[in-house]
Formats: C-alpha cells, sequence, structure tokens
C-alpha cells in the first residue's frame, strides 16, 4: 500500500536529516546518509539505538545507531590511510522503494552508490513495526570472484554498560583486539565486568550462532538480536580509558551504550562468484524483563 505522510516524511531526528517512520508498533528514524538507522523505537520502550550527543555531522561518519560497514570491516585488508569501517557510511544513499503492508509495517529500500574499483552493489532493505528487520544485499557485477567483509555495526543503548549481560557466546572463540587479536574462549555469558580483561571489550566472535539476548536491568529490559548471513559478532565498548581518544564520544557516555555487531570479518571472508549475491540480515526486538 502507498505510503501516507502520517507514516514516512522527511524531518530531523537530533540535528540531523532524516526518513521520520510511524507505525502502530513504533516509530524510526534513517538518514540517508550512510544508509543509517538513527533511532527505533518500540511501543512502550524507550529508544532501542544510542546516538552520541556530540556526534559529527556529515560530510563526517556519524556516531551511533547503525552505521554500514562495507565493503571492508574497521580497516581490514586495506592502507593505513582507508576510511575506517569502509567506504559508504559517509556517501549519500538513496530511497528506491516504500511501501505500508496490509499489517501496518513500513518497508523501505535504500541503494548505496556505486563506488569506482568496487564491483559490486550494496542494497538495505528494512522492515519497521514490531520489530526492526533489516537486509544488507550485496552482488557481484564483476567477471571474477570478490572478497569482502562487513556489519552492521549497532550501537545498542543501555541503562548502565556495567551492569548488562549477552547470552548466547558461551563457549565461543574470540579474537581479542586489546590482545593483539590473540584468542580466547567465552566462559559464560559476556559482560564487562570478565575478570580476564575488566572494563572494556573488542572482541570479535568466530562462528557464532544466530541469536544473541542483551540483558538490560537498569532499563528493565531485553533486547533480541536474531541474525543469518553473519558468522561472527561483535562485542565492543572502548572502556573508560580508551574513549578518552574519541572526539565524537564523551567521556562518560561509554556506560550509556554496548555495540553488538552482525559481520563478517577477520577470518570469515565473503567470497561472491559472478553475478552471485550475499544477504546479511538481522531483526531486533524488545521484551519487557521479567523479575523474579
Amino acid at each position: 500500500m502507498a505510503l501516507s505522510q502520517k507514516e514516512l516524511h522527511y524531518g530531523m531526528f537530533n540535528g540531523l536529516p532524516a526518513l521520520l517512520v510511524h507505525t502502530p508498533f513504533s516509530t524510526a528514524a534513517v538518514s540517508l546518509f550512510g544508509g543509517h538507522v538513527l533511532s527505533f523505537v518500540p511501543k512502550g520502550f524507550d529508544d532501542v539505538l544510542w546516538m552520541s550527543p556530540t556526534t559529527k555531522r556529515p560530510p563526517d561518519a556519524i556516531r551511533g545507531g547503525i552505521p554500514v560497514c562495507w565493503p571492508y570491516f574497521a580497516k581490514q585488508g586495506q592502507p593505513p590511510d582507508a576510511p575506517q569501517h569502509g567506504l559508504v557510511r559517509t556517501r549519500q544513499w538513496k530511497l528506491t522503494h516504500a511501501e505500508l503492508t496490509d499489517a501496518g509495517e513500513v518497508v523501505l529500500a535504500l541503494s548505496a552508490p556505486l563506488i569506482d574499483d568496487v564491483p559490486m552493489s550494496l542494497m538495505l532493505t528494512m522492515r519497521i513495526g514490531r520489530a526492526l528487520e533489516q537486509a544488507l544485499t550485496t552482488v557481484n557485477m564483476s567477471g571474477e570472484t570478490v572478497r569482502f567483509t562487513q556489519a552492521l555495526h549497532t550501537y545498542f543503548k543501555v541503562g548502565d554498560a556495567m551492569r548488562v549481560s549477552v547470552n548466547g557466546l558461551d563457549g565461543l572463540t574470540y579474537s581479542d583486539k586489546f590482545a593483539d587479536f590473540a584468542e580466547f574462549t567465552q566462559r559464560g555469558d559476556w559482560d564487562l565486568n570478565d575478570p580476564r580483561d575488566p572494563g572494556r571489550s573488542d572482541r570479535i566472535y568466530m562462528q557464532a550462532g544466530h541469536r544473541f539476548e542483551l540483558i538490560d536491568p537498569a532499563m528493565a529490559r531485553k533486547i533480541i538480536i536474531e541474525t543469518q548471513g553473519s558468522e561472527t559478532l561483535v562485542a565492543w565498548n572502548p572502556g573508560a580509558d580508551a574513549v578518552r581518544g574519541f572526539t565524537d564520544i564523551g567521556a562518560n557516555d561509554w556506560r550509556d551504550y554496548v555495540c553488538l555487531e552482525a559481520a563478517n570479518c577477520r577470518n570469515e571472508i565473503i567470497e561472491l562468484a559472478t553475478e552471485d549475491s550475499h544477504v546479511l540480515q538481522q531483526t531486533i526486538s524488545v521484551e519487557a524483563l521479567v523479575r523474579h
């Protein structure tokens, strides 16, 4: 069905131009700069996503929400002067499709601009309703096999990062950037109180599953992340010391978010044959935390 101004219109969100979405179940804000989701607020809950109060403005990358990292994660396989986290997070995308489903959800499709020397196309489709569903589709347009890494670099808003935990990672091997990418085994749920390296995290969990729960007692809610086409999960929070090196994150803001990133990176590199495609998906939903 066609959308009305009530369900979708252009406006501003925290000083950034954005597509503003309203459904009976939630609201959302999406920036065409970077194909970047800025906000997702399910009915009855606070925003699921964290945005830095001191984020830079375009043409610089936006800090917070859900940045799209593509066609590489961090600077994997790139020279030192390469832009951090890829080439599309600081480009202007296009809205190519918008519709209202019979169930009252809003579906959007955004296309990234083609980039010289990158023989792939990229599209992000979203379904916004009770949950936020994202699908990042890469198509090889060349006559040769291509390789790339990627992530949906989600900043989840939390009441206190030192009190949250994440299940679904127990027993997995992770590569720790804070230990020169040495590998360790996760014991129990993830949290920032891990005795091996407390107060910070920059971990790439390999051969990860596809369902994770972020338990946030301070906000009395549980955020559920379900993924497909993703072989790694990145858990990142720089902690109190490292965050001082960030100009777009306040000194105390690190306690307000946790990044859980559906990714294919490190050893999990995607290879696409000619005209083949790959889809990285994540679905984010929220439930009230039941107290016992």
